[in-house]
């Protein structure tokens, strides 16, 4: 089969119960790409994120399902008078060489710290929207005049994640999306009658669209424990499903769903405003369309039901898990088994950097950057290897002329023993050493170069970077189906 022009497709990610939309658009439709830009809603991220994707870093997505019941026919369902709040959420991220990606759901009953909100106000204005501490999550948009950079902001301090950009949607966006691609098939393992979530469908595979799938996404009371935990597996199912449908022939070859979906897709998108065009949610979409479903694994953030409560209602922070899948997340590390021979062969070249002889500490000579570390961490570093390591011949060099991610030595040929040497006080991975030209220090003499990244913890701790994802108690990718119970 002829593969599609990339150029030719728009692929939009979007909101709590949504996953890809896939759009076809000719280069004479100048009219209506127009249309389609004037669909989009845009507000101000107000400097929570990072100010938007780039093409050759891992992107960080979040996105937010509210439970504001706008549109035709929602005004029946639950709070009618919700003010919206960040009801379903997932952060996404995809990893830098777009192998794989992680769809990390965040409980809305899960207790955080709300911070202050700067946002910007109608006239141009900046008012600060005072934090709240031990709340709900969902309260972190909506409550109290919060925007969606609220809930930016309380997943970057939640989690040390900063998202690049946000997306939002409502609950018309799960009606409409499932009726332009003719619905998406799901699994229930039992019959459910759901007075609250008007889901009725026996057990056994079913094909949902329109109310049926919103029943689908917010039945709760019906499966598994009768919590939000439960339904976000709903929700996962709903996704994977969705995405597999999106990705299909039946839909990448009908003119007629595409341009259904680029209708109800740019309709139903509230984004920030680094994605308030046609153009550049198609440049995210040309990212996102690198992924293969096997590869995309949906989990959510490890919780303890809130020991301060004797009805249980809310869920705190796992302190013993948590952080791993934070880090692993930051760190880039996938949570499926990513096969590739480029990949691999990647791997061992820097493994074999680490091979070989090592000089003595005291014949290092070594330069120090702070290239995004916390001010202070170049000397810091110097201290340390001078009077715990014996590395004398080193020097505080000032800051580098760029911040980096991550810790990276620098070294030409004949320095590889002293590369090698410091890559192993410091707890270097061979992926941050970085073969090179030689260099010399203040004195004129060569030296290899250490520049401290952001990823610097602290003079003697360990940056060597985990390669396999913390075990979670649950977790599914895209292409697996399976039968909610």
């Amino acid at each position: 089969m002829k593969k599609k022009s990339k150029a030719k497709k728009v692929l939009l990610w979007t909101g709590g119960s949504m996953a890809f939309v896939l759009v076809a658009v000719s280069a004479a439709g100048y009219l209506y790409i127009k249309h389609l830009n004037d669909n989009i809603t845009s507000v101000s991220d107000d400097g929570a994120s990072t100010g938007g994707f780039s093409k050759d870093k891992a992107i960080n997505l979040l996105i937010i399902g509210t439970d504001k019941r706008t549109g035709k026919g929602n005004e029946g369902y639950g709070d009618t008078g919700s003010v919206g709040h960040a009801d379903t959420n997932i952060l996404l991220h995809i990893s830098k060489d777009r192998s794989n990606a992680t769809a990390l759901s965040i409980p809305r009953d899960l207790i955080v710290d709300v911070p202050d909100c700067p946002t910007e106000q109608s006239d141009g204005t900046t008012k600060v929207i005072a934090g709240t501490q031990n709340v709900r999550f969902n309260t972190s948009l909506g409550q109290d005049d919060r925007t969606p950079s609220c809930t930016v902001r309380t997943v970057t301090e939640l989690t040390g994640i900063k998202p690049d950009n946000f997306m939002v949607a409502d609950f018309n966006a799960v009606k409409t999306l499932t009726d332009a691609v003719d619905g998406v098939e799901v699994c229930l393992g039992k019959d459910i009658d759901d007075k609250q979530s008007h889901l009725k469908l026996s057990k056994g595979t079913h094909k949902i669209s329109g109310e049926t799938a919103l029943a689908f996404v917010r039945t709760r009371h019906s499966v598994g424990f009768g919590g939000d935990l439960s339904r976000i597996q709903l929700q996962q199912q709903f996704l994977s499903a969705l995405m597999r449908k999106l990705s299909s022939n039946s839909t990448l070859t009908s003119p007629t769903k595409l341009l259904k979906l680029a209708e109800v897709g740019t309709k139903s998108l509230t984004v920030d405003s680094q994605l308030d065009s046609i153009g550049k949610l198609k440049d995210l979409g040309l990212e996102l369309g690198k992924l293969n479903p096997k590869n995309l694994t949906f989990t959510t953030i490890p919780v303890l039901d809130n020991p301060a409560e004797k009805v249980k209602a809310t869920v705190v922070l796992n302190e013993s898990k948590a952080p791993a899948v934070f880090q692993a997340i930051k760190d880039d590390v996938s949570f499926t088994a990513v096969k590739k021979k480029q990949a691999k062969a990647s791997k061992d070249a820097a493994a074999a950097r680490l091979e070989g002889s090592k000089s003595a500490a005291s014949e290092v000579r070594v330069r120090i950057l702070n290239g995004g570390a916390p001010a202070g961490s170049a000397q810091e570093t110097l201290s340390w290897l001078q009077n715990d390591e014996g590395v004398l011949k080193s020097e505080n060099a000032g800051n580098a002329p760029a911040e980096l991610a991550r810790t990276t030595l620098e070294y030409a040929p004949d320095q590889a023993d002293q590369a090698r040497e410091l890559a192993s006080l410091m707890g270097l991975s061979g992926s941050a050493m970085k073969p090179g030209k030689s260099v010399t220090n203040s004195q004129g003499l060569p030296a290899i170069t250490l520049t401290l990244g952001k990823d610097f913890q602290g003079a003697g701790v360990s940056l060597t970077t985990p390669t396999k994802a913390p075990e979670v108690d649950s977790k599914t990718t895209a292409d697996k189906v399976t039968c909610a119970k």
